[in-house]
């Protein structure tokens, strides 16, 4: 079966690799190729690395952690980095199948349905652009520290204060407002740009790792230690500590999102999925033993306020501790860029298919740039507008990174539980294990426990990071709605899904129920 009846295909000429194998591939889904097939491995992977970005989550994010785990909190990296492999092995074998732009929601669509896939894709959208919002203010973490001039308002730069947190409205707009215009000009800048943004973040990384291992305080035993963990059960601290490392480890799908952007993506996409996040999980764990181990202090309270900068400041000079946070600065701006191109690629796969409002617009590619232009300003658009909504709010951190992943991961969940309840049934089949003769990614008999127990990772998770907890969502006191933020926006995100979905959706589409198979 070809894309449905209300496929909006755009009918700008397709690119120099129209009669190539790979645009055939596409179009045996139904779809002409007309964006620009550019990415090389390399670009792909960057994709997906640069989504995760571990020097900016880390940065982020790490004060979190410690101050409700202490430094045990370590071990929730490698926890949730073992579930959230899970998920990627069951996400690289789609991607070897379905190489489509808008991965979560062909994914989903194929296995499941146009209802379950279009409330996957609408899910995905919302996230990613809150995402890319929350994404843009890490700036404030980094810019204040290595210059006081980009703080632009007022004096204090803490993002917990009223000044950072209107200063990193300002900042994360102007971030949005430039890759905006870089998704815009093309995806070879784009990838040029994150390729490049990617290396320096690899570099940073390696750095402040060697940093911390050579400046080191203490030995690798301070993961056990629990005495500054927050008051109550350990194993409640511990949970909540978990967050951090749950906000890190996400957006690995992004190499899939660009599959009609990527030569040979059968082959590729799946490896770079797997390869992201690896290198994420090591380089992650490795920076969160060195800080540990390099801190000068675990009690004097400024491992939670000022995170990994504050390592960083202690332990090397104040020139090279700029360059390392420049690196982190670089590494933010390629991490929203990617997240605004999947964001923009899923939009734009969506609208093809009739599936959005204003699809003719949302479908269509420039003719020159071979970019979906609309998709690209709307979630910037949008992710401006968040941040604005929310000027002048403290705690507009932890709300707009607890309300996006919680999404996320639900969107997840509708490609991994239709995925199991496929395997049951027999999927994939022996002919949709090859291609031209080649093997593609599979995970053969252990195919039902791993998705099985991605499953059971991604429900648990969702519960954990949903769950209204004052210390997280109100630390400094707040109203009710912000406490209970995570679930009620998921409410809301259903809500306005079933009101546009009945809007775009006619009552001749496929039903819910029937899954879509095409071509594998």
């Amino acid at each position: 079966m070809v894309a449905s009846a209300d496929s909006i295909v755009p009918t700008h000429p397709p690119n120099n690799a129209a009669t190539s194998a790979d645009s055939d591939d596409l179009a045996s889904f139904g779809y002409q190729p007309v964006l620009h097939r550019k990415l090389g491995r390399y670009a792909s992977f960057a994709a997906g690395f640069s989504f995760v970005s571990i020097l900016t989550t880390i940065f982020q994010f790490f004060g979190l952690g410690y101050s409700f785990g202490g430094a045990a909190f370590f071990w929730t990296w490698p926890i949730v980095f073992a579930g959230q492999l899970l998920v990627a092995l069951n996400f690289a074998e789609l991607a070897a199948r379905y190489p489509l732009s808008g991965c979560i929601y062909q994914w989903s669509r194929h296995l499941a349905g146009e209802l379950v896939g279009w409330f996957a894709g609408w899910m995905m959208i919302i996230a990613q652009i809150v995402t890319a919002a929350a994404a843009a203010i890490a700036l404030q973490v980094v810019l204040p520290t290595i210059w006081s001039g980009f703080q632009l308002v007022g004096t204090d730069s803490a993002l917990t204060s009223h000044d950072g947190a209107v200063n990193a409205v300002v900042l994360g707009s102007i971030l949005l407002v430039v890759t905006t215009f870089i998704n815009v000009v093309g995806i070879d800048w784009m990838a040029r740009i994150n390729s490049l943004g990617v290396t320096i973040e690899i570099v940073g990384v390696l750095a402040v790792i060697a940093v911390f291992f050579t400046h080191a305080d203490r030995g690798p035993s301070v993961v056990t230690q629990t005495d500054q963990a927050a008051p109550g059960p350990y194993w409640a601290a511990f949970l909540v500590s978990g967050l951090m490392a749950a906000y890190v480890m996400v957006g690995f799908d992004s190499a899939g999102e660009l599959s009609e952007e990527t030569k040979n993506p059968r082959q590729v996409a799946p490896r770079t999925i797997l390869t992201a996040l690896t290198v994420s999980g090591i380089g992650g764990g490795l920076i969160l033993l060195g800080a540990l181990m390099a801190a000068p202090s675990l009690t004097d309270g400024s491992l939670s306020t000022g995170g990994l900068a504050y390592v960083i400041e202690a332990k090397l000079d104040s020139p090279a501790g700029k360059v390392v946070l420049a690196c982190v600065a670089c590494a933010i701006t390629v991490c929203t860029l990617a997240i605004q191109t999947a964001g923009s690629r899923l939009m734009f796969s969506m609208a093809r298919d009739g599936k959005l409002p204003f699809a003719a617009k949302l479908a269509a590619v420039h003719p020159r740039f071979g970019t979906p232009v609309l998709p690209a300003v709307v979630i910037g658009v949008l992710g401006i507008g968040l941040l604005v909504l929310n000027l002048g709010n403290p705690a507009i951190f932890a709300t707009l990174a607890s309300v996006c992943i919680v999404t996320l991961y639900l969107a997840y969940l509708l490609v991994t539980v239709p995925l199991l309840v496929r395997r049951i049934k027999g999927w994939p089949a022996d002919d949709a294990t090859t291609e031209n003769g080649k093997p593609l990614f599979g995970l053969g008999r252990y195919g039902i426990p791993i998705n099985a127990l991605a499953v059971v990772w991604g429900i648990a998770m969702a519960v954990n990071l949903a769950w209204p907890r004052a210390e997280v969502y109100i630390p400094t006191g707040g109203s009710w709605w912000m406490q209970w933020a995570a679930p009620l926006f998921v409410i809301v995100t259903i809500a306005a899904g079933v009101l546009v979905y009945r809007l775009v959706t006619p009552s001749r589409a496929v039903t819910a129920t029937e899954p879509i198979i095409q071509p594998a």
